[in-house]
This record gives C-alpha cells, structure tokens and sequence, in this order.
C-alpha cells in the first residue's frame, strides 16, 4: 500500500485528496472518497453558512472518516463560514483563491489542519509561516482558479521552499501523474477533474458527457484581465467570456457574464451559458466509475509506475 506522511498527518488511507470544486464537491462526492481512503472535501464556494452546515452533517451519516473543507476566500460568506468550521470540528480546512492568514490563527487554535492551494512559492512560505500543516502546490493545468506555473515547474521549487508536507494538484489523471509528483518531492496529490465522472458526483449528465469527450486542447483560460484567471471547456459561454476579454470589456462586464454560470453547467447541464470547470488532463478520462475506482486506480496505477521505474535505476 503506498502510503506517505500525510497520511500520517491526516488519518487517511491513501495520499489522495479530492478537489474542492464549486457546485460540484459535495457532501455525496466528499463522503465516497474519504471512505475509499482518500480526502474527501467539501467546497463551501459562496454558500453560506447554513448551507455548509448542512453538508458536513450530511457527510457525517454517509462516513466517520477524515474529511475537509474547501474555504474559497473570495466568497462573500468566508467570514461565517470560515467559522462554522469551527463549530463543526471539521478535521481540514483547504484554502483557494486568496490569502488564508486572516483566519488561520483561530483554525490553529480550534486544532483544525489549515492545508493552503498555493500556485507561488511565497505564498507557500507565507502560509507555512502562519501556521499550515502542509500545502497543495497547484498548476496552472488545473480546472477552475489557477495560478501561472505549470505542475511540473511549481511543485519541487515549493518542495525545496517549505518544510511542511507538500500535495501537488493539476494534470494528474492516472498512476503515471500521481508517480511523477512523488518524484518531485510531494508526499499526495489533489485530483480534480477525474472526480466529475465518479459515480457519486451529483453534477448533470451532460457535464460529465462533456469531460468524456474532451481531449487535450479541450479546455482555455480566461479572466486574466481580471486577475483571477479560470480554466473550463470550450464552449459557447467561454467563447464569448474570452471574446469580450480580448475586446476591452471591463471587469463589471465580465462578473455580469459569468453569475452564475458555474451552477449552470453543474446542475443545469446548459451548455450555452454554463462555465464547465475542467483540467488540461481531461482528454485522459475516459469512463465514469466509482470514487472507490478512482481512487485505487490511481494509487495501485503509482505503485506500479514507481516500481517499474526502478529497473532503469543503475
């Protein structure tokens, strides 16, 4: 069984996290992976404080593993929800999209394991200063916000920045990808875009169908005008997103466009107006399975490429 010091760390089988992805990472997903072993994570997004609460005790009838939360730091409600997490006891707190510092004081207090995606190695030094247990060093491969640093440039220079555990995310779909992140010095990965076809995720069918059939220039990055660049699938809503960027449209515009264009292609399936977040790795998922698939695929799949890789070793 391959198994790393975060899983030591985080009372967890297997060195997998799942990705917090908005409108997506819920309580039926989150609860499938963490008990296959892995970290299942809940993403609070911008729901409020009722809303998470429901879903960690939804979470908790389906599974009395380890489990995290996703605080996106943009939302409107990070204030009360960054505090029902502590209410709730919940075991981990994931951060995204923005500085966690704020709050990290009062999770460390309550004993919560604060793990910050960062997509800059300041960021990780920052965040370690403050308190973090572990970071996930995220590429700019990745589905939804992303940073400028591919996987393979940004992983080892946070490796070599921080001395806490470091998790690397973006463009790991297969054993091959969870292999490769070990051998630039991280200790798990967080996968994303594999997720959308697990069998537990509740997104529309039409959304899954569409990550099927994606292939390697499937997906585009828009909003770096506003500074917080997204990456999702082609289609007529990004086409458009991109085509007003490229025109000078400013960045009232651009929010005006895109409310509520992720709960669109989550749970409506529209495929002219949804915003379908998606990894560059899309073209290699290829059928839906279970969490529990998903997860020893990825972990036996490591074993055997690491294994493998030994013979060429001299």
């Amino acid at each position: 069984m391959l198994r790393t010091p975060i899983c030591d760390l985080l009372g967890i089988e297997k060195p997998v996290f799942q990705g917090g992805m908005a409108w997506i990472a819920d309580a039926s997903l989150a609860s499938a992976v963490s008990e296959a072993g892995g970290l299942g994570i809940i993403a609070a997004m911008n729901a409020n404080a009722d809303w998470l609460r429901d879903q960690i005790h939804e979470l908790r009838k389906k599974t009395d593993k380890p489990f995290g939360v996703n605080v996106m730091l943009m939302s409107p409600f990070a204030d009360e929800v960054a505090q029902v997490v502590i209410d709730e006891q919940v075991p981990v707190v994931i951060t995204g999209a923005g500085n966690p510092t704020k709050y990290m004081k009062a999770w460390n207090a309550a004993g919560i394991k604060v793990i910050p995606v960062v997509a800059s190695v300041a960021m990780a030094k920052l965040v370690q200063r403050a308190g973090a247990v572990a970071v996930v060093a995220e590429g700019t491969e990745s589905g939804g916000h992303i940073g400028e640093t591919t996987t393979m440039a940004l992983v080892p220079q946070v490796v070599d920045a921080v001395k806490i555990p470091v998790i690397a995310a973006g463009g790991i779909a297969d054993g091959r990808g969870v292999a490769a992140a070990f051998m630039l010095g991280a200790v798990g990965v967080q996968v994303g875009t594999r997720f959308l076809v697990a069998n537990e995720c509740t997104v529309s069918d039409q959304y899954k169908d569409l990550v099927l059939k994606a292939n390697d220039i499937s997906t585009r990055a828009t909003g770096r005008s506003t500074g917080h660049p997204v990456r999702a699938l082609k289609n007529p809503f990004s086409n458009k997103y991109a085509q007003m960027e490229s025109a000078g449209a400013s960045e009232e515009e651009l929010n005006a466009l895109g409310t509520g264009a992720l709960r669109k292609a989550a749970k409506e399936g529209d495929y002219e107006n949804g915003s379908f977040l998606c990894g560059q790795i899309a073209g290699m998922v290829k059928e839906r399975q279970s969490a529990l698939e998903i997860v020893d695929d990825l972990v036996n799949g490591a074993e055997k490429v690491l294994a493998g890789a030994m013979q060429w070793v001299r």
